[in-house]
């Protein structure tokens, strides 16, 4: 098969899709591996890096397009990539469709497959190729909400950890997840005091169990949360549902009482956001807009910001699926990998993924209709 690498098109997206050490995987598995000149520059791989490991060079995106049978990306299509689209071309990257109309048309409308990393899904229920980039988002949550805090960006100009006769600021944590934990993490590490919630009593517990009295954990229920975001100086929304449109769960009236200068960080935004007040997408050019006063940052790709440990990271999870679909093409690929079938969202002009064609309103087509 014909793996195409092109570069990354969205504002401020320095990630690439593979690794010159991924890309040696693929061609040392008997692959032919096409990238985009300067496709790895913004995560520091030259073309010559890619060369070196067996890649051809090609000098643009309709040139890789035009000749992969599978496009590895690392976020969805954009409106300038949906004309190089082409019938049964497997598109295997962050779609994050479900908020999404007007990519799906367009996915649809070109008739690819699209398997999404952030729907593949292992029997526990762990989603193994958002993980890392999860883990990373949520880490950068509270770095970037801490910046947020400082006055010259628009915050109450709090440290985080406060000082010695001086208090700490408070950072709410909605959703114990992979982002979740990630975000404890940090926060708990910087000296903040914390609370998380999460709708799992297991997970409250286990959380519990592993940082003790550093955090305070409760219930996730419109009380608890009306309560604690209006308390809290720093925000992040930490929810998913994989596939699914994210709840909205801070409502307008919950930021009204926030205090002027406090901050909001939605790491849901990838899925529609968890915030009522989340009404745009920012960019890390211009990440923050203010809303009652209260800070907002909405940047769908937050681990653009880090895009070497990200493509590495990435890289580590998405190759043994992107192997195997290279080898076996996705028809063998999801019969004897049940998890990677859950990754995909839109096959032959038809809507797979129950969670994007309930947020849009579509049919869902049975996967097992394909396969025959």
């Amino acid at each position: 098969m014909i793996v195409g690498i092109p570069k990354e098109i969205k504002p401020f997206e320095n990630r690439v899709a593979a690794t010159p050490a991924g890309v040696m995987a693929l061609v040392a598995a008997g692959q032919e591996v096409v990238v985009e000149c300067g496709a790895g520059e913004g995560s520091g791989f030259a073309d010559l890096d890619y060369r070196q490991v067996g890649a051809r060079l090609l000098p643009d995106a309709a040139s890789v397009y035009a000749q992969a049978e599978m496009i590895m990306k690392v976020k969805e299509p954009l409106k300038p990539e949906y004309d190089l689209l082409k019938s049964g071309q497997i598109i295997f990257a962050y779609l994050h469709l479900a908020p999404d109309p007007a990519q799906t048309a367009a996915l649809l409308g070109s008739r690819v497959i699209g398997i999404a990393y952030e729907t593949i899904q292992l029997d526990d229920g762990s989603l193994p190729l958002l993980k890392p980039m999860s883990e990373i988002a949520g880490k950068m949550s509270v770095q970037v909400g801490a910046h947020c805090l400082e006055k010259h960006r628009g915050g109450k100009g709090l440290l985080l950890g406060g000082v010695p006769g001086v208090p700490k600021a408070h950072v709410v944590i909605i959703g114990g997840g992979t982002v979740g934990v990630s975000a404890l993490k940090i926060a708990v590490g910087m000296g903040a005091q914390v609370t998380v919630l999460d709708i799992s009593l297991e997970r409250l517990r286990y959380l519990d169990d592993i940082f003790g009295d550093r955090i305070t954990t409760l219930y996730c229920n419109g009380y608890n949360l009306s309560q604690v975001v209006a308390a809290a100086d720093l925000l992040i929304g930490a929810v998913l549902i994989p596939g699914a449109k994210a709840p909205v769960l801070v409502t307008e009236e919950m930021v009204r009482k926030m205090s002027a200068g406090s901050v909001i960080v939605d790491v849901a935004i990838d899925q529609g956001g968890c915030v009522e007040t989340i009404d745009r997408i920012t960019t890390h050019s211009d990440p923050v807009y203010l809303k009652y006063d209260v800070v907002h940052y909405c940047v769908p790709n937050i681990p653009a910001a880090v895009p070497r440990s990200s493509t590495i990271a990435l890289t580590n999870a998405t190759l043994p699926y992107a192997l195997d679909l290279a080898t076996k093409g996705w028809k063998k690929a999801v019969c004897e990998n049940p998890p990677l079938a859950k990754g995909i969202n839109v096959l032959e002009g038809k809507v797979t993924c129950a969670g994007v064609a309930a947020a849009q309103g579509l049919e869902t087509a049975y996967l097992s209709q394909f396969l025959t």
